[in-house]
């Protein structure tokens, strides 16, 4: 499975970005989808996942400034983000959970990532 992620880029204090991530492959279910995110000397964090059955979770980092939603059948996960300051820039990367069909094992894709810069 394949994670193309776009919609980054600059963008002004205060203002907002919809990001998109479209998983391709062939034979596949989707258990989750997620947005993590890491700027220069720090971990990856956690923004948000949605499972396939819509259960959410948001990380502390950005909890009531981004929304995440998924098109499960388009396989697409989006995550909507307000009021973006500075400290939000970062490589924005998308990451799926996913199974063969018939399959019990869970396996994990990644996407190279989008960059969101935050500046005026």
């Amino acid at each position: 499975v394949q994670l193309q992620a776009f919609g980054g880029g600059l963008v002004q204090p205060g203002g907002s970005l919809r990001l998109s991530c479209a998983a391709s492959g062939s034979g596949f279910i989707i258990d989750e989808m997620g947005w993590f995110r890491q700027s220069p000397g720090n971990e990856r964090e956690l923004v948000a996942t949605i499972s396939s059955d819509g259960n959410i979770k948001y990380g502390d980092s950005m909890q009531g400034l981004s929304t995440i939603s998924m098109d499960n059948a388009k396989k697409m996960v989006f995550l909507r983000m307000v009021s973006l300051q500075p400290e939000d820039t970062a490589v924005y990367h998308c990451n799926v959970r996913w199974r063969y069909y018939g399959r019990s094992f869970v396996r994990e894709s990644w996407g190279r990532g989008t960059q969101v810069t935050v500046s005026s």
